[in-house]
């Protein structure tokens, strides 16, 4: 019997292979954005201007001033592992960003875990560089 969107749209119910989630995982330790903006991401979405420069620091979504240009990049990073998705309105896409189910899950994880974003091994930096570097090859 298939599922109702209605259970679809629990990301609990989305079923993805720990590869996908280590990835994730690896991804969001790797940004220098702290767990409360993705807290902030998965009830309401949230425009770049919140998260970049001296508002991110002041609203807690980041650990260090950011660049708008590095903090896009890294958002749009987040997006290419799929734990953020674009905010779209009436006239298009917006600026402002949202968790995917992939990031609903991992994030709802790590809370249940009382955990916080760590900082990343120096394996995990390296293998999400390389993994951010392979992709601009390709596209």
């Amino acid at each position: 019997m298939a599922a109702s969107s209605t259970q679809l749209s629990n990301p609990s119910d989305l079923n993805y292979s720990s590869k996908t989630i280590k990835r994730a995982e690896r991804a969001l330790c790797c940004t220098s954005f702290k767990l409360s903006l993705f807290v902030a991401m998965r009830t309401n979405s949230v425009p770049l201007s919140k998260i970049a420069r001296s508002a991110g620091v002041k609203e807690r979504y980041t650990q260090k001033f950011l660049s708008e240009q590095k903090t896009e990049r890294d958002l749009m990073w987040l997006i290419t592992v799929g734990i953020l998705r674009r905010e779209v309105d009436g006239q298009g896409i917006t600026d402002s960003f949202r968790l995917t189910p992939l990031g609903r899950k991992v994030i709802a994880t790590w809370e249940s875990q009382g955990r916080q974003l760590s900082q990343p091994s120096w394996w995990d930096s390296i293998v999400n560089n390389l993994t951010r570097w392979f992709q601009l090859l390709l596209f």
